[in-house]
């Protein structure tokens, strides 16, 4: 495959599709514009998807502000739309890192509780989708990891459908100003069984999801989310206790998916950042966040998460140097 111009490489779709899907299968392709809120949605066959003239025109209407996505999953034989009855086979799990893309990249690397990925698409700068190919999964599988492995890493929770499409490499993210060409790396060849994710679905049973209203904690001038950290950080810095602030602000934003999570992550981050900035080191910060946590996460989620929140503090202050 030749490459198209200096920005879409083409080339880069081709060994994707060739990866991840097999000759016969029926694949989903999304063109979407940011600009013109308009949406393309063709069901195609594998040979056509690889096919260097539809490939071109792919092209073609990504240098016109389309975004181009591929579904994670292939469609049964004769589907005409994606929805979630028409996927054929679990082909991949997957994660949206939207947010501290590279610690928390570093986070499911390092992981022991999960197989080495096996694609990890840069869909734009510190932002990844990361995919396992996998093998003999059902759907109801497939839901219960997607929704562990979101809330072990800290992907996005609403990204967890079996009709999910993934940013096609070797195109241009136009969302942004300069363009981002997506690219992709292949960590493994190897393919991923259920076995093979040690995640506890105590992940998912801690965390409750809440129906109150939300109440808030501080006057709106910000976002609620930036109010939360600014009062956490506040109250911790009084030496309020950890595990109350947890509390409360688990029950004050209901409207949270995940409150108790958001809270949980909150309250460590926080922390971690204030006895960075007292001095205590890093090791010690790992293990009193262990230490807080050992009854609410899973023992073998617990180290690995506060390796990740000790380093996402030790960015937090490191940017705010640099400002």
């Amino acid at each position: 495959m030749r490459q198209l111009s200096n920005a879409i490489q083409v080339d880069l779709a081709y060994e994707f599709l060739t990866r991840s899907f097999t000759p016969g299968e029926t694949l989903a392709i999304l063109l979407r514009s940011e600009s013109q809120a308009k949406t393309q949605q063709r069901i195609v066959r594998f040979e056509c998807a690889i096919a260097p003239r539809y490939l071109r025109w792919l092209a073609y209407e990504n240098t016109r502000g389309a975004n181009v996505y591929v579904a994670a999953n292939p469609l049964r034989f004769g589907s005409r739309k994606r929805t979630k009855e028409s996927i054929d086979e679990v082909r991949h799990l997957y994660i949206d890192i939207d947010s501290d893309g590279e610690v928390r990249l570093d986070a499911v690397r390092t992981s022991g509780t999960v197989p080495n990925p096996s694609t990890i698409l840069s869909t734009s700068p510190g932002k990844y989708q990361v995919l396992w190919q996998v093998d003999e999964f059902r759907f109801a599988e497939q839901e219960r990891l997607l929704k562990l492995l979101a809330i072990a890493f800290g992907g996005d929770p609403a990204c967890t459908d079996c009709n999910r499409v993934l940013r096609l490499p070797g195109f241009l993210n136009n969302k942004y100003d300069p363009t981002h060409l997506v690219t992709a790396e292949y960590p493994s060849n190897s393919l991923s069984k259920p076995e093979h994710f040690r995640l506890d679905d105590a992940l998912i049973d801690h965390i409750p999801i809440c129906h109150r209203r939300s109440a808030q904690i501080v006057p709106a001038e910000k976002t609620n989310s930036e109010n939360d950290w600014a009062w956490i950080s506040r109250e911790l810095a009084a030496g309020k206790d950890a595990v109350k602030l947890t509390r409360t602000l688990a029950e004050c934003r209901s409207d949270k998916p995940n409150p108790l999570y958001y809270a949980q992550r909150t309250v460590d981050v926080a922390s971690a950042r204030l006895w960075l900035l007292e001095g205590i080191p890093f090791g010690d910060i790992v293990t009193m966040l262990e230490v807080r946590r050992r009854f609410e996460i899973p023992t073998t989620l617990n180290l690995p998460r506060a390796h990740e929140i000790a380093r996402t503090a030790q960015h937090m202050i490191s940017r705010q140097k640099i400002a």
